[in-house]
């Protein structure tokens, strides 16, 4: 592809690259993963070191015995490995396993104990997870966004500068629908110089970037940075953790219990009742060490030949649409699109069931980024809110989102892109698919008519969606 720089290779392999799926033609093909974004599978190191220390496994601050000694002992240096894999962060900061993000973001919006009538400024570019849970704590202020997606860090100011100021800053990273990345660095300077704490979702951005050492607050999940075993990070002053009640009340988070009296340990301990999750630890750890041992410098070169080919492929497919910034713009390696007369359901269950190709579709747990994103009117929000509210999605807005990872390639992008190439031009021609596709309005998804192996009526289970949220 002229002009497109090219891709120096993947610098990582991942467990399940040359899986193999069945296609509508009889084929097995390779699957083409590339719905990164979402979630991640391990890199090869991490399922080795999980192999490594299963024979290991105990309880964690539990027991005495020497396979207690051992998980108790891999399961601290995963959180000191994740403290320092935040930077060279001033203060006495303690770092909290949890489950991943979403659980992160929940936790310290109860443990930063706001008052109802304070304000925590966010955007209308956030995930749900960075959206919801200030809700139920606070007011809301948002800072908009244009139609290509952006925002600038004055409009962040304005939103800082209004009255009364915001209690909290909490602010994305990397977009986990445009793969944008706003000015985090600049927009902590101005919110700090306002004399406010800034929460940075990093769970998009923690894989791709090095994490801004200046944020108050980050979290991120293993699941998306390669390590899929269901442990995420918190990161924050220990003083926020340091009086009050946790966020999670029970066992080992206590000194002392009486039936009338409690007595809460010190932070981080505090804030993780129950038996952890030592072998998500265990991944997360090998995770951030072999992110950090092949650099950034490699990830970011790779990814980004790999942004600017895919981008630049699908804002040349003629009837496609590419969302977001200018392709000037620098992005993660994500493409999100619409395919002009086809649903976004049906472009990609086509590109799974006929070309062996995975991505993701829907809304992308950002409705009110993507509304935005979509140009759609009050009338069209209002028609589609309603047929959803009957239990009608067959007609919920949405998009396609391709996203890289570290172990994909130039093949795996230009197989895409000849795949929504070869859709377009049948949506143009009005040419039916291979083989009829029905639509389940429970759930908005279309699934081939077809007998064949993998995608038989044996094979579907229609209680499941693919694009929740």
């Amino acid at each position: 592809m002229s002009g497109v720089p090219v891709d120096p290779g993947p610098p990582a392999e991942l467990v399940g690259d040359e899986f193999s799926v069945p296609c509508l033609d009889g084929e097995q093909r390779r699957y083409v993963n590339l719905d990164f974004a979402a979630s991640t599978s391990a890199l090869r190191e991490v399922a080795e070191a999980v192999t490594a220390f299963v024979p290991c496994y105990s309880s964690v601050h539990r027991g005495a015995g020497y396979k207690s000694r051992l998980s108790t002992t891999a399961y601290e240096s995963a959180r000191a490995t994740a403290l320092r894999f935040c930077g060279n962060r001033a203060g006495d900061d303690v770092a909290i396993l949890c489950r991943n993000t979403t659980e992160a973001i929940n936790q310290l919006a109860y443990r930063l104990s706001f008052e109802p009538d304070d304000v925590v400024l966010t955007t209308v570019v956030e995930h749900h997870a960075n959206l919801l849970p200030w809700g139920r704590v606070a007011r809301r202020r948002y800072v908009e966004c244009g139609p290509d997606g952006t925002f600038s860090v004055d409009d962040v100011i304005a939103g800082l500068d209004l009255s009364p100021r915001p209690a909290l800053l909490a602010l994305t990273g990397a977009s986990n629908v445009t793969g944008w990345l706003p000015s985090v660095r600049a927009i902590v300077e101005a919110a700090h110089a306002r004399g406010v704490p800034v929460f940075l979702d990093a769970a998009q951005l923690a894989p791709h970037r090095p994490i801004p050492p200046e944020v108050d607050y980050v979290a991120f999940s293993g699941h998306k940075m390669y390590a899929p075993y269901g442990t995420g990070v918190l990161v924050g002053p220990r003083a926020t953790f340091l009086e009050g009640d946790p966020f999670l009340a029970g066992g080992g988070a206590v000194d002392l219990v009486d039936l009338d009296e409690v007595v809460w340990t010190e932070p981080p301990d505090r804030e993780e009742a129950g038996s952890p999750n030592v072998v998500g630890a265990v991944a997360l750890e090998a995770a951030l060490h072999t992110l950090t041992g092949i650099g950034w410098e490699s990830i970011e070169a790779h990814e980004q030949a790999l942004a600017r080919r895919l981008r630049r492929g699908l804002a040349a497919i003629d009837g496609v649409r590419l969302l977001g910034p200018s392709l000037e713009t620098g992005t993660l390696a994500i493409g999100t699109f619409v395919v002009e007369g086809l649903p976004h359901a049906l472009v990609a269950a086509r590109l799974s069931a006929e070309f062996g190709i995975g991505v993701r579709h829907g809304c992308f747990c950002a409705h009110p980024y993507l509304i935005r994103l979509l140009g759609l009117s009050d009338p069209e929000i209002q028609a589609y809110r309603q047929r959803v509210l009957a239990g009608d999605h067959s007609s919920i807005p949405g998009a396609v989102r391709a996203s890289c990872g570290i172990s994909s390639t130039a093949t795996d992008v230009d197989a895409l892109l000849d795949a929504v190439a070869f859709l377009a031009e049948d949506a143009a021609a009005g040419r039916p698919p291979p083989v009829p596709y029905q639509q389940d309005p429970r759930t908005g998804d279309f699934w081939p008519l077809t007998d064949r192996p993998g995608w038989s009526a044996h094979d579907r289970d229609s209680s499941l969606s693919c694009a929740r949220g």
